[in-house]
């Protein structure tokens, strides 16, 4: 078992999503500042925590249907693609890129190798 395999990365990973759905929610002065800094249309805001909360029940599907949270670290590696891109479309080198970026390669690397089914 790797890192990137155990379940306790999932459940740690998804507490982080948790939390940025509480964070995006409450509309804080820097996720809204860091919305702003990318164009993100007012109108999707009040989207995001609830994708961000349903990715974070995605990742803890991996104690019992962990085919469900491959899907989840594939879904998010979508959007992470697509952070990424807004943060170049708009010129925005700031650390939500580096932030996005390292989000990206990690997920994409769950997908691919899966959690472990052996340690649940």
């Amino acid at each position: 078992m790797s890192a990137l395999t155990s379940p306790k990365a999932y459940a740690v990973l998804a507490a982080i999503q948790a939390g940025d759905a509480v964070a995006c929610a409450a509309k804080i002065p820097p996720i809204e500042k860091a919305f702003d800094d990318v164009g993100l249309a007012p109108e999707l805001r009040p989207v995001i925590p609830f994708v961000k909360a349903a990715s974070a029940l995605g990742l803890l599907s991996v104690f019992r249907f962990p085919a469900l949270a491959r899907l989840t670290t594939f879904m998010l590696s979508v959007y992470f693609v697509l952070a990424v891109g807004s943060h170049i479309r708009a010129k925005d080198w700031s650390p939500g890129l580096v932030a996005a970026s390292s989000f990206l390669g990690l997920y994409a690397a769950m997908t691919v190798k899966g959690p472990d089914l052996t340690t649940r």
